[in-house]
């Protein structure tokens, strides 16, 4: 009687294994690159937001701050110049002494370095942010318009005050806040100042979102003739006859709105020359940040130098 015998074929336990292995790697790699691909997508999409919100942002303030001592006869400016496009100080204003906006009342709406007396600012790193105040008067014959699209009537005189404040229904409760660089517009009417919000800490327009730090210097031309940039506080505080400013650098330090995967997020940062560091906080998110520096010749209040030979 023949026999037959059946052979049953299939994987050994060796084969499964490798089989195994290298279906994981295959998904592992498969993985990776999807990964790979979403963080190069939220980069990207960050550095967009960053480019619309604040390369163009800043041109808009570039274009305002050339606007400084618009209308003033006098192009030597100071500290103490009346109607001097770089509000430093009250005499700034050029009002008299009797006006209804006293300077005390005024103070916290000037020019400002981090660390003035009587005078408040955000920022979401280790230092404080700084405010620039500039003014001007409307003489092109036409309408124009302010930092917070209002309508600028020809002879009107123009106040706009630079700063950080969080933004409208901002509800983070970390130390790294929502925060905004603002414009708040005003005029100087009379006798007066009018417009500005009453708390200098709130009010004003968004202009650019995403805002961790403002910092500004002002550039002056010492009686050799050299450029040099300081603080605000460091102008004012100079001893005998100040230089007259003829630029300010801007500083800031924005952020996506998009979180990044998988990035270390940078944390240090130099701007104008100063090291700071983002203040710590569990609750951020991890976003794209980057430093733009800008420099505006104030076409308004230039210094003509004249050498002999």
């Amino acid at each position: 009687m023949a026999r037959y015998h059946q052979h049953t074929h299939g994987f050994t336990l060796i084969e499964l294994m490798i089989s195994l292995v290298l279906g994981l790697l295959i998904s592992a790699a498969v993985i990776q690159i999807y990964l790979t691909n979403v963080q190069s997508t939220t980069v990207q999409k960050s550095g967009s937001e960053l480019q619309e919100a604040s390369i163009f942002g800043l041109q808009q303030l570039e274009a305002h701050l050339r606007l400084a001592n618009l209308g003033n006869t006098e192009t030597k400016i100071t500290d103490t110049t009346p109607n001097g496009g770089i509000v430093l100080s009250w005499d700034n204003l050029g009002l008299p002494s009797t006006s209804s906006t006293t300077s005390a009342m005024f103070l916290p709406y000037l020019t400002h370095t981090a660390g003035d007396k009587k005078w408040e600012s955000n920022s979401n790193t280790d230092i404080n942010s700084d405010q620039l105040t500039i003014q001007f008067t409307n003489t092109t014959g036409q309408t124009m318009f302010d930092c917070e699209s209002a309508e600028v009537a020809n002879k009107q005189r123009v106040i706009e005050r630079y700063f950080l404040r969080s933004v409208t229904g901002d509800n983070s409760t970390g130390a790294v806040k929502n925060l905004a660089l603002v414009c708040d517009a005003g005029r100087i009417e009379g006798t007066a100042v009018t417009g500005l919000s009453a708390d200098y800490r709130t009010g004003g327009s968004e202009f650019i979102m995403g805002v961790d730090q403002f910092k500004i210097l002002l550039g002056v031309q010492d009686a050799n003739n050299q450029m040099m940039y300081l603080p605000s506080s460091t102008y004012t505080s100079l001893s005998g006859t100040h230089p007259p400013i003829i630029a300010v650098k801007i500083g800031l330090i924005v952020h996506g709105s998009t979180p990044i995967i998988g990035s270390n997020e940078i944390t240090s940062f130099t701007l104008l020359g100063q090291s700071q560091n983002l203040k710590s906080d569990t609750t951020r998110k991890k976003l794209v940040r980057r430093t733009y520096e800008s420099t505006t010749l104030l076409r308004n209040a230039r210094v003509v130098a004249v050498s002999s030979s």
